[in-house]
């Protein structure tokens, strides 16, 4: 293999990786992780979405006789915006209801992370729908005011 053929490998490995990176959002909070999340699903019913779960990672843990940092997951959605992606590609309820994780760190810092509704788009065939737009929109927005 020459060595032209193997930059152009290299490069288009870091493109991939680069675009898997920018699938997922990770943004530090204030707060530890109950109050985030506490923070968090008070913004999402306020905002009249549906809690679907939230699942302590960190009690489940415990009760299977293991140790971990503090981790929880917020299940929560839109079912008209979720049914509106899924009739185009009802392979998207793979990423539906949207899930938040909020955790703590090795370095007891609290980060909020989610998928990126962007990626459904090349993931599933959700180009030109609007609902992952506000999607992507409204995790920005609520995760941004849970994080102060």
């Amino acid at each position: 293999m020459s060595i032209r053929n193997i930059l152009i490998a290299l490069s288009f490995l870091s493109m991939t990786c680069l675009a898997q990176a920018a699938d997922l959002v990770k943004k530090p909070s204030a707060g530890g992780v109950q109050e985030t999340m506490d923070k968090l699903e008070a913004i999402v019913k306020k905002k009249g979405l549906t809690v679907f779960n939230r699942i302590d990672h960190q009690l489940n843990a415990r009760q299977a006789g293991m140790d971990m940092a503090e981790a929880q997951l917020l299940v929560f959605g839109n079912p008209k915006m979720g049914t509106a992606m899924m009739k185009q590609d009802t392979a998207a309820g793979l990423d539906l209801p949207l899930r938040v994780l909020v955790f703590q760190d090795k370095d007891k810092k609290t980060w909020i992370s989610y998928h990126n509704p962007q990626a459904m788009k090349k993931n599933f065939q959700l180009e030109g729908n609007p609902a992952v737009d506000k999607a992507t929109k409204a995790l920005g927005g609520m995760t941004d005011a849970a994080s102060k």
